[in-house]
């Protein structure tokens, strides 16, 4: 019986297959040149290659040198379509100069719609290739994202942030409370190096990127494969203001992280959960409030209610609002 044939896929989706023997190379220092077959991507991708003095073997490439050539191709990639653009650009002038647009006509070039999750990176890798001063970001939870998708987005995130910071820039980023217990969020700033800082709170808006103040990210669909890129100063503008009042009122995560204020013994995230209680949200729409899963969400209302004494949801309402538990919030 035949083996399976190899799936097709991008570097973006290494197969079970390769990784697996990606690991063995690392183990062991070599691979035969025909097990490599069984997953070429490991040779497209540049994880491997020949050996120089013995050509039936395949040597292990580091991964972090893989990922900068590829990323550097993409780079170079984005730079040619910006030089096609341009070429465009100058092609159509003449036609353009013939059209009569009507005086009243709205401005659209100020905001553009970006499909793909690959094109999205590409335009946002771009931007950042020219910025000099500052990236102001939001990032809301991954728990709707595979921990595929978030570690690769973290690997693709952290050469640019690292090249944007190599160049004096400073980051700073917004993350909610759940993020202060993630691993990959931790490994993230224990590689980054320069002027970076992240804080987080209980709720934040969708995910926002904002480059140098001049340029804006933000999705445009729920499973984020659609980004609007804006340029308008206005709105510009508009985006830097909401995340500087953010900024005010979250906690310091990076480089010293602050405790969260518990006071009466009540931790900041039971009385995040008890404010919405007492607004009458659901479990499922808490844990989305909140960057958490339901089943979590339902753990902190089972505390809460054994803390303040409660046999039902509405007598927990009731005694929430009795001990003052959200006189203690945050301001």
């Amino acid at each position: 019986m035949s083996p399976a044939p190899h799936p097709e896929h991008g570097p973006e989706a290494l197969c079970p297959t390769g990784t697996a023997l990606y690991e063995r190379a690392l183990r062991e220092g070599w691979l035969p040149a025909a097990v490599t077959d069984e997953a070429p991507c490991l040779v497209e991708c540049g994880l491997l290659h020949p050996d120089a003095d013995t050509p039936d073997r395949m040597r292990p490439v580091p991964a972090a040198t893989a990922l900068h050539r590829m990323l550097r191709a993409s780079a170079e990639r984005v730079a040619a379509e910006r030089r096609r653009e341009a070429r465009l650009t100058e092609s159509f002038a003449p036609l353009l100069r013939l059209d009569a647009p009507h005086p009243q006509a709205p401005e659209t070039t100020a905001i553009r719609l970006i499909s793909g999750i690959d094109r999205i990176n590409e335009a946002i890798t771009a931007t950042m290739a020219e910025a000099s001063r500052e990236l102001l970001c939001i990032q809301p939870s991954f728990r709707r994202t595979s921990k595929e998708r978030a570690e690769i987005a973290t690997a693709i995130s952290l050469a640019r942030d690292q090249a944007l910071l190599d160049r004096g820039a400073r980051i700073r980023t917004l993350y909610q409370h759940t993020h202060r217990h993630l691993p990959l969020t931790h490994a993230r700033y224990e590689r980054l190096t320069g002027d970076v800082e992240a804080r987080t709170l209980d709720e934040v808006t969708d995910r926002l990127i904002i480059v140098d103040r001049s340029v804006a990210y933000l999705p445009a669909n729920a499973d984020g494969t659609l980004a609007l890129e804006v340029t308008h100063p206005v709105l510009v503008s508009y985006f830097v203001t909401a995340f500087e009042r953010f900024w005010r009122l979250a906690t310091p995560m990076y480089p010293t992280a602050a405790p969260q204020p518990s006071p009466g013994g009540v931790t900041a995230r039971q009385r995040a959960i008890a404010g919405l209680l007492v607004e009458g949200h659901t479990d499922t729409v808490i844990a989305e409030r909140l960057g958490m899963n339901v089943r979590t969400a339902r753990e902190h209302i089972a505390k809460l209610a054994a803390a303040l004494g409660s046999t039902s949801r509405a007598q927990l309402g009731y005694l929430i609002g009795r001990s003052g538990i959200l006189d203690h919030r945050e301001h």
